[in-house]
């Protein structure tokens, strides 16, 4: 399917179905999706799922994301969440939306709109179209494409949806056969396993993530347990294996 226009697909059939069924990891799923979104001409894509409280920080909810890691962690950092209206829209709508900088700044002060127009603009991901979804086990999420894309034809916008809902539930499964693994890892775990899996040492990693160096390798020891492995570097051979880390 990735090896033909998809950016001019009619509405996609059971040829796509069988394609995200067939993705064993959910490393599989991020290069699927990271293929999906070249190929649609969008720059970044993010799968979440969408918090039933208030919620402070967007990385708590990201489920799989190729943003750069810098606009992640300023997003956060701004604290813009908890008055986002792109997660007001996805708790009250469960049909996809498109957004642009009016959208964003909607209802802001006009620093706060600044802050987020700026923000995007810098990476180019000022456009966006989000995908409200829900996997069979009532987990309500959403998939996004970003970028600077902004012509969404209605027929677009369905062909999206559609692989968006078989995404998610196909990564549901196969998230959830990742139980197999002993005890869940949390996201700063996940961190740490992959700065490791990028060649950075403990004390590059804590610089990092604004941690210390002890903080690190004592969630390295704790994901190296997790996984039922003997040291860090045979826990992100396994981590890699099963698809917790890219």
């Amino acid at each position: 399917m990735l090896n033909r226009d998809v950016s001019q697909l009619s509405v996609p059939g059971a040829e796509i179905a069988q394609e995200v069924a067939g993705l064993k990891t959910q490393f599989d799923i991020f290069r699927f999706l990271k293929k999906l979104t070249e190929a649609w001409g969008m720059k970044a894509f993010m799968v979440v799922h969408i918090p039933s409280h208030i919620a402070l920080e967007l990385s708590q909810y990201t489920v799989i994301t190729n943003w750069p890691a810098e606009l992640l962690h300023q997003y956060d950092h701004e604290g813009l969440l908890p008055r986002s209206n792109v997660l007001r829209a996805l708790k009250q709508s469960c049909v996809p939306f498109v957004v642009d900088a009016e959208f964003v700044s909607r209802g802001q002060d006009d620093a706060m709109a600044k802050t987020i127009t700026e923000l995007f603009g810098r990476f180019d991901m000022v456009h966006a179209l989000w995908c409200p979804v829900q996997d069979a086990t009532g987990q309500r999420g959403a998939i996004s494409f970003h970028g600077n894309k902004s012509d969404f034809t209605p027929r677009f916008v369905a062909e999206i949806a559609y692989v968006s809902a078989h995404v998610f539930s196909h990564l549901a499964y196969v998230r959830s056969l990742d139980a197999r693994v002993p005890g869940t890892l949390t996201d700063r775990e996940i961190d740490c396993l992959n700065w490791t899996a990028a060649g950075k040492t403990s004390a590059e990693i804590a610089e990092i993530l604004a941690l210390s160096e002890h903080t690190v390798n004592h969630y390295l020891n704790r994901a190296t347990k997790k996984l039922d492995t003997v040291n860090r570097t045979q826990a992100v051979a396994k981590a890699l294996r099963v698809g917790l880390i890219k």
